[in-house]
């Protein structure tokens, strides 16, 4: 650090800017040269204060200042630390610390054998048969593949309920588009996966939230409003819940199912998660098999571009009329990545990948809580995401904690995108699967953490 506090001293005699604001300068023209590398420990406040020939304040002024930029990573007991710009954390597609979009984490040790498998794949492949307009749902190995993996929540699924379509999301867009007119109801969660709201406004169907406690949506609540208006469905996402991470009891999910059993309201059953608990409590479509869509797929358990979703109707006929509405709104689901999640699944690629997913998300889970331990929130030790309300003690409201943080390069969501009863509770969505590596993960928690607990963030301009 020698060679380094001599620049700064020269670089500090040289300047008219204010000592305060030179050293992050500094540090960042420092990253950037390469002279200063990320988790590179700097000297302590009264050793660099010294150095440089300045005061003791000063020096604490410039190192908060820094750590405002997202420069510094201050530890207690073991020192300050580079952290470096979000370049050194980057987003999979843009410029930032993907916290906000909820995907899997990607674990370094498949990447060759996803590799190997794609490339095998692509070259056993007739090339103009991917250039081709495919069986609508499937080929039967395609549905065959669906069948078996379905058959870890639903051991009863028939081989003529089951389409393969081109990502859950497409499939809730038929689902909506057949089961609600304009202007008709669907009920839903107080809380929800933001993708149902956009596609009810798209399609004009109202959702009616239904009152929650602590356990999900309120039964008594649903069978109320089945009496006065009787929905055209109840859309459910019962496992791992986006964005509150609450699984429903089965003693829940066996109420629910009962009043949508008295009344003929059909169900969808969004398990976009069902398959990462490794203990997870009866789908509803095996408690209302009859009355129950079933939607799952790999977006939100192998990779957020794998649109590979099946959905199991509660007949054949029904599976006919909703692919009818499949074909209209999205023609057919891309052939090459079919023949990807067919192959994984028969060859058992995709419990692997389950699994690391599933133990890289617990390692993250563990960092969470060391991270946050001074914060109250809800996650799951299978999930990738958590739910952190915001103190009544904290100055923050979720919009301006979330534009912050975003102005920090950590992207999280606050709470309104869930909402769907125009009353929003103050808390973000924090996602564990979009940082590169464990590493990523905890320093973009520990900015978290700095800014929940900054008391001067009501002085940092938003822009």
């Amino acid at each position: 650090m020698d060679s380094l506090t001599h620049h700064w001293l020269k670089r500090l005699t040289e300047s008219r800017k204010p000592a305060y604001l030179v050293i992050p300068d500094l540090i960042e023209e420092d990253l950037a040269s390469g002279r200063l590398r990320p988790r590179d420990r700097l000297p302590g406040l009264r050793d660099l204060a010294g150095a440089l020939q300045l005061n003791y304040t000063t020096v604490a002024r410039a190192y908060a200042e820094a750590r405002k930029r997202g420069l510094l990573d201050a530890r207690a007991g073991s020192g300050t630390f580079v952290r470096g710009r979000t370049q050194t954390l980057p987003l999979a597609g843009g410029t930032s610390v993907e916290m906000s979009m909820n995907m899997p984490p990607e674990p370094p040790e498949l990447a060759a054998r996803l590799r190997d498998s794609s490339a095998s794949l692509f070259a056993r492949a007739d090339p103009y048969r991917l250039l081709r307009y495919q069986d609508f749902g499937g080929t039967a190995d395609d549905r065959a593949a669906g069948r078996g993996w379905l058959k870890q929540r639903l051991p009863d699924c028939e081989k003529d309920t089951v389409l393969v379509c081109p990502g859950i999301h497409s499939a809730l867009v038929a689902l909506l588009s057949q089961l609600a007119r304009p202007g008709e109801t669907i009920c839903l969660d107080t809380l929800a996966y933001p993708g149902i709201k956009a596609i009810a406004s798209q399609l004009g169907v109202r959702l009616q939230p239904l009152p929650r406690d602590e356990d999900g949506p309120l039964p008594h609540a649903f069978e109320a409003l089945c009496k006065s208006e009787k929905p055209g469905a109840f859309y459910c996402n019962p496992t791992l819940q986006n964005p509150s991470t609450l699984t429903l009891s089965t003693q829940r999910r066996e109420a629910l199912t009962d009043v949508a059993l008295r009344y003929s309201v059909p169900i969808i059953e969004d398990d976009a998660y069902g398959c990462l608990p490794a203990d997870n409590p009866v789908a509803l479509a095996t408690l209302a098999p009859e009355l129950t869509w079933y939607v799952t797929g790999f977006s939100k358990t192998l990779g957020a571009g794998l649109r590979v979703a099946y959905l199991r109707a509660p007949s054949a006929r029904q599976a006919q009329r909703i692919a009818g509405a499949l074909r209209a709104t999205t023609v057919m689901p891309s052939p090459f990545t079919v023949m990807l999640a067919t192959q994984w699944v028969n060859d058992g690629t995709a419990h692997e990948m389950l699994d690391a997913i599933r133990k890289e998300s617990n390692a993250r889970q563990v960092i969470a809580a060391r991270e946050l331990a001074d914060w109250h929130y809800d996650a799951q030790n299978d999930g990738f995401h958590l739910w952190l309300p915001i103190p009544s003690h904290c100055d923050w409201s979720a919009p301006e904690l979330a534009l912050q943080l975003r102005n920090q390069g950590v992207g999280t969501v606050a709470g309104a995108a869930f909402s769907t009863d125009g009353d929003p509770p103050n808390a973000i969505r924090i996602c564990l699967g979009g940082p590169q590596d464990r590493d990523d993960c905890r320093d973009a928690l520990q900015r978290v953490a700095e800014t929940l607990n900054d008391p001067h963030h009501l002085h940092i301009p938003m822009m």
